[in-house]
């Protein structure tokens, strides 16, 4: 990971001014453009860019974390040009970015990309939709894997969360924890539980940041193909979806965005499913 801190971009017309040990001009926080961090924004036909770009059209800034490591090891590999091609349509949308190379397998992680998103200003919202997602089961996962799947979904989270709420000064009300989730866990073990483990990580702040006013939720948005599914498992998740088709990153965007409102304020504590009605 470079060391030095990541480019700060704006939009056209913007003005700021400069910000000490900071490689370029930046610093364009506005009062009416609060501040969200998404993560795992890696690929722009990836459900974390879906969730930024609805943000950036909401009217939000946006900090956003990739790792093209994972990736390579993927099946669809790295997607060249995407942190840049996400950056170009989030400031077209009026939004200041940063966009942040993190390993969240590192427990240091997490200070650092607030330390990063900070230089656009407070962070009002966090959204995860970082994973680790290695299809294995009960007999072929490794040790390796399951710990990698445990550091990346459930601790990385835990701090995530940590860092959110030992930094929050927003308004009462105003703070935002969303985590995307799944129940996926035969043949598909690590991720599976691992998951389960952040949803409970997740919905702990609901309570434990009560004096803090922040809501938390988690979000299962059943099957969506960006790019992983096999013509079987797409031929499988059509048939047990009543409305016929697979779910979109636009999907999960809408209703990040809803949750993320004004209007979403009173839904707090909740695993929401937004699958299509998936059996």
């Amino acid at each position: 990971m470079n060391d030095q801190p990541p480019p700060i971009h704006t939009a056209a017309g913007k003005t700021g001014c400069r910000v000490p040990g900071a490689p370029e001009t930046i610093g364009f926080m506005t009062a009416e453009r609060p501040l969200a961090l998404v993560t795992g924004v890696g690929r722009t036909t990836g459900i974390g860019a879906g969730i930024a770009l609805r943000l950036a059209d909401a009217g939000w800034d946006l900090a956003f974390t990739y790792w093209h490591p994972y990736d390579e090891r993927m099946a669809w590999g790295v997607e060249p040009g995407a942190t840049e091609e996400i950056d170009r349509e989030l400031t077209g949308r009026g939004a200041a970015t940063v966009a942040v190379e993190a390993d969240l397998a590192d427990p240091e992680a997490a200070a650092r990309i607030f330390d990063a998103a900070e230089r656009l200003g407070p962070v009002t919202a966090l959204v995860m939709c970082h994973c680790e997602s290695v299809d294995s089961g009960l007999l072929d996962t490794t040790v390796e894997s399951f710990d990698r799947h445990f550091a990346v979904n459930a601790r990385a989270t835990w701090l995530l969360v940590r860092e959110y709420g030992r930094r929050f000064r927003g308004a009462h009300g105003t703070g935002r924890i969303i985590s995307l989730t799944s129940d996926h866990t035969v043949h598909n073990l690590p991720y599976g539980a691992s998951k389960g483990a952040l949803d409970r990580i997740t919905l702990a702040a609901t309570h434990e940041f009560a004096h803090l006013g922040i809501t938390a939720n988690v979000v299962n948005p059943g099957p969506v193909d960006t790019g992983w599914m096999s013509d079987e498992v797409r031929d499988a998740c059509l048939d047990a979806t009543p409305l016929g088709r697979l779910g979109t990153p636009q999907d999960t965007a809408h209703l990040v965005e809803f949750l993320c409102s004004p209007q979403g304020g009173w839904i707090n504590g909740q695993l929401l499913k937004s699958n299509g009605g998936m059996a």
